[in-house]
């Protein structure tokens, strides 16, 4: 079965590969109608492709900003009962609810270059207080099968876990094989990697660095501030506040260097950073 993203390719008469390189979205009537939509991927027409496949290995190889939690959570109960061996394999990024389908993998992969990312449920509403009590109340039930997903697969607890994604964490291919997102680092064959994943994977790493700069910069002040706690905590969101304004201000500079009127698209560009994706980025999300 062929499709600019959702795309099914029999390797040998042993393995097939699944390239899921799109948005986690159900298709619409409208899609159907037009005929657009290619760049979704659904657990519908998954499981028509997934019925085709006739070899006892299947490789799902994901580049994928995420997308529906519904769709992420049918897909991976799809692909967890292959009856075969199944293997998942990060090729830039396996954000949200990808990164749900990833960890439907037996074998799961995330190489040097690859980047995961979890976080809450999350949606729009409006209403009185009551609607958004309800709302909120339903969020947690949402993103508690996904929870329970990273649990079982992986090394931390549902505490560790809730944590994490309450701070929308960014995991490296280290971080994913330490706390057993993945169960190897490494790949056998070659693999396709966006310009744009390099781009992101570059700013997640410097993230990492200035996140531990920060806390170096939280205990040395800690020890010198003989103040009370209350204005010690002041003092260290100011300080962390313009580290992180004088960091971020630094990394667009770089980036943008000597291409002004190139504009970058993807998760955190687009003619100028969004100010959500950078609280995201940096964590600063209380």
């Amino acid at each position: 079965m062929e499709d600019n993203f959702l795309n099914f390719k029999k390797k040998s008469k042993s393995e097939t590969e699944l390239y899921i390189y799109g948005n986690i979205e159900p298709k619409t009537w409208i899609d159907d109608w037009l005929g657009t939509g290619k760049e979704k991927t659904d657990a519908f027409t998954l499981k028509d492709a997934l019925a085709q496949v006739d070899t006892p290995n299947l490789t799902v190889r994901i580049n994928s900003y995420g997308g529906d939690v519904s769709e992420g959570l049918a897909i991976y109960s799809l692909l967890s009962e292959f009856k075969g061996q199944l293997k998942t394999i990060v090729d830039g990024f396996a954000c949200s609810a990808a990164s749900v389908i990833f960890m439907a993998g037996k074998e799961r992969v995330v190489p040097e270059n690859g980047l995961l990312m979890i976080h809450n449920a999350w949606t729009e509403a409006k209403g009185d207080s009551n609607t958004m009590k309800k709302v909120a109340e339903d969020l947690e039930k949402i993103t508690q099968p996904s929870i329970n997903i990273y649990t079982s697969k992986t090394k931390l607890s549902e505490e560790e876990i809730k944590e994490k994604m309450d701070r929308e964490e960014w995991i490296t291919s280290q971080e994913a094989y330490e706390w057993g997102f993945s169960t190897t680092q490494e790949r056998e064959n070659e693999y396709m990697q966006a310009l744009e994943a390099n781009f992101v994977h570059s700013l997640v790493m410097k993230n990492k660095a200035l996140q531990k700069q920060i806390e170096k910069l939280q205990s040395e002040k800690m020890q010198e501030l003989l103040v009370t706690p209350e204005q010690q905590e002041l003092n260290i969101k100011e300080i962390v506040k313009e580290t992180v304004e004088e960091m971020t201000k630094q990394i667009e500079e770089d980036l943008l260097k000597g291409n002004p009127k190139e504009k970058t698209v993807g998760l955190l560009f687009q003619n100028k950073v969004k100010e959500d994706s950078w609280e995201s980025f940096f964590n600063t999300k209380n």
